[in-house]
């Protein structure tokens, strides 16, 4: 195994370990079928065998769990777990492909570093705040959740829906920043020096990775995946985005479940260019805040060369 030399940025921590043109296209690939087919089948069969050992009515419960039209908890819970169980994939990419320790996806020192990731939540929820304010004084956006109607009444329904944004939200966030703003944001960054690849790109396959949507939600979703990709790139790691992306979550779902329903987050239609407004000021007020207090910090965005194992020598 072999580590990034000193001084690598994020984005191009794979040109440290064992480097090949091909090996990133290869790992893309990979994980685009792991994406779409392996990991889903792999988890739906997990579900299958779980709603079986409890008694459940299996083809019925499946049905459910696969309606994307009609969101149920357990639609949720298994959307959830498929997502964050792209995480060891990618952890599994970067040891075989890359001869890299699985903690270089999560920053440059190599891992998650707790006490930012908490300075970043602190930093999200102060974006929210003023996304709200901006909320306030734009138009209706598109078919917005009415809050006029009052509260939706509790049910045991929303309690598992609660359940399952609490426990499981943050581990389908930190899915998407692993494969999107981790592992694609490296391979991209490996193939060409240029940062703006590396942003640009999987900023692209994680707005198309939503499926037929508007184009002001295709809009939003990219300007998203921009600024998630530059937080990775400027701190040298996904704790920003892990960060942002959960508070974000957990809001949408939070205002679903309190005045509307799951199904208008997880299916939006009707996308409304106001809504721009709104999620820029979130994404770039979270940027600024983030880039100053990493200054602050003294954050260190590049590696440092001496976590990893000399690479073997071949005779």
């Amino acid at each position: 195994m072999s580590g990034p030399g000193p001084g690598l940025p994020y984005h191009r921590i794979q040109r440290g370990g064992d480097w090949s043109w091909w090996r990133p296209v290869v790992g893309v690939l990979v994980l685009f079928v792991a994406f779409l087919l392996v990991v889903p089948l792999g988890v739906l069969v997990l579900f299958t065998v779980g709603l079986a050992v409890s008694g459940a009515d299996v083809p019925s419960a499946m049905e459910r769990m696969v309606d994307t039209d009609e969101v149920t908890p357990l639609a949720l819970a298994y959307l959830n777990v498929s997502i964050a169980a792209l995480i060891p994939v990618s952890w599994l990419l970067a040891r075989v492909l890359h001869g890299l320790r699985p903690g270089w996806l999560a920053s440059v020192r190599p891992r998650i570093r707790w006490r930012w990731l908490l300075v970043c939540f602190g930093i999200a929820f102060l974006a929210l705040v003023l996304t709200l304010v901006v909320a306030v004084f734009l138009p209706q956006q598109g078919e917005s959740t009415d809050m006029d109607a009052g509260l939706n009444p509790w049910t045991t329904t929303v309690r598992d829906f609660v359940l399952i944004v609490v426990l499981l939200t943050p581990l389908q966030a930190a899915g998407e920043e692993y494969v999107f703003r981790g592992y694609l944001t490296q391979a991209f960054g490996g193939l060409v020096s240029s940062p703006w690849l590396a942003v640009l790109g999987p900023a692209l396959l994680f707005a198309l990775a939503h499926g037929a949507q508007d184009p002001p939600v295709f809009v939003d979703r990219f300007a998203f995946g921009v600024v998630s990709g530059l937080l990775v790139v400027l701190t040298g790691g996904l704790e920003a985005g892990i960060a942002m992306h959960v508070l974000n979550n957990w809001l949408a779902f939070g205002i679903a479940l309190a005045f509307g329903d799951m199904s208008s987050v997880l299916n939006p239609v009707g996308g409304s260019w106001w809504s721009l407004p709104t999620t820029l000021t979130q994404s770039l007020s979270f940027l600024l805040l983030v880039l100053g207090a990493a200054r602050l910090l003294g954050l260190r965005t590049t590696t440092n060369g001496a976590v990893l194992a000399a690479r073997k020598v071949r005779v």
